[in-house]
């Protein structure tokens, strides 16, 4: 190798690995507050007014003060070095609105599963859609101020979840919060991939 010249021809430039993420969750566990905190751009979102044509469609219990909700997705990108990129893509919390989900999945890496140990629940199909394809996720216990707070392993337990799947406690409404739940997310999905790829 001739130290003195550059692999790469003059003039070319890197471009950073993107790396698709999807974050999801029930209805008002906190989802387009996570992307609008962590996002580096002013994020992209579809949230429409609650209305009264939701009355016995949408529960609000426990959310009482929600006034909006999201109809599509949300859309952010946080750039965590020169060498990577995330693209979020928020998904719709309500179960009318998940003909959307498989749209938005194609291509993720893995995702961000939200809880609100008020609802926790309300997990359980976004758990059950991410174990039935095989994509790796994480549950991030979102502290929503005047909530009880639950042990980590009583969320696990709670949820069902496989050992391996890591459990965390978050704040979507911080930025290093949120960043630190997708940096695990995204190490957690590489170590499946590697793993998976060892076991072939």
């Amino acid at each position: 190798m001739d130290y003195g010249h550059s692999e790469q021809p003059a003039g070319t430039v890197t471009l950073p690995t993107a790396i698709k993420i999807l974050v999801a969750g029930g209805f008002g566990a906190g989802k387009t507050t996570l992307v609008g905190a962590v996002s580096e751009t002013r994020p992209l979102r579809t949230e429409e007014v609650l209305t009264e044509s939701g009355v016995g469609i949408d529960d609000l219990a426990g959310v009482e003060t929600k006034r909006t909700t999201t109809v599509a997705m949300d859309f952010g990108r946080i750039t965590i070095s020169d060498d990577l990129v995330l693209y979020l893509f928020g998904t719709p919390g309500q179960d009318r609105f998940w003909f959307v989900w498989d749209e938005l999945a194609l291509g993720a890496i893995g995702a961000v599963v939200l809880a609100d140990t008020r609802r926790l629940a309300d997990c359980f199909p976004s758990i059950d859609y991410f174990e039935e394809r095989g994509t790796p996720f994480l549950v991030a216990v979102n502290c929503f101020d005047g909530a009880r707070q639950y042990r980590l392993d009583e969320v696990q337990t709670a949820l069902n979840l496989d050992p391996e799947v890591p459990v965390l406690l978050c704040d979507a409404r911080q930025r290093d919060s949120a960043k630190e739940v997708l940096i695990t997310l995204v190490e957690h999905a590489m170590k499946l991939r590697e793993a998976r790829r060892n076991a072939q």
